[in-house]
């Protein structure tokens, strides 16, 4: 009993260190292997959740068998339920916020129809200037042409309305 602890609390911790080093990697194997779940209790499953609640199973364990008097079976189950609530916990209060706090700053070109920007770069009413468009946490430039067919001076504020080969086809903001 006290090596099946012994062998548990080892492997968690080992399994925290290679999570911490390799987390995202490990985290991206475990959405595939867990895949096949229809609900979505797979991301219980993480890699830091499951070395959290291996060794706390055998950390607990190990102080139970030892300094209680209970029978195998209820220190089994104590364990158990330890790894259960410290992994359940792990995954709200540390997983779950994470996964909400991750930012993309990938976009689609097509994504910049309706949105704000500002002219850099004059565009002439048959021609091409620059916009800065703001995308997520940053701003990007991108070739522009009046949509209207009219000049639109630097420093305007303007509209996207068509993204058409690559090229931003703004308007002026009333």
């Amino acid at each position: 009993m006290e090596a099946l602890f012994w062998c548990c609390l080892t492997f968690g911790a080992l399994m925290a260190i290679v999570t911490l080093v390799f987390g995202d990697h490990l985290g991206g194997a475990s959405d595939g292997l867990f895949g096949w779940l229809s609900i979505d209790v797979h991301h219980l499953f993480q890699p830091v959740v499951l070395s959290g609640g291996v060794t706390v199973f055998g950390g607990a364990g190990l102080l139970l068998r030892r300094y209680s008097g209970w029978p195998a079976s209820g220190v089994y189950a104590v364990s158990l339920a330890f790894a259960a609530a410290v992994g359940v916990g792990m995954y709200f209060l540390y997983v779950k916020p994470m996964e909400s706090s991750e930012n993309s700053t990938g976009y689609s070109i097509v994504e910049l129809a309706g949105k704000r920007a500002e002219v850099l770069t004059p565009i002439p009413s048959k021609g091409y200037g620059e916009v800065l468009v703001r995308v997520g946490a940053g701003n990007t430039s991108h070739i522009a042409a009046s949509f209207d067919g009219e000049e639109v001076p630097s420093g305007t504020p303007v509209v996207v309305v068509e993204v058409k080969d690559g090229t931003l086809y703004v308007s002026r903001m009333d």
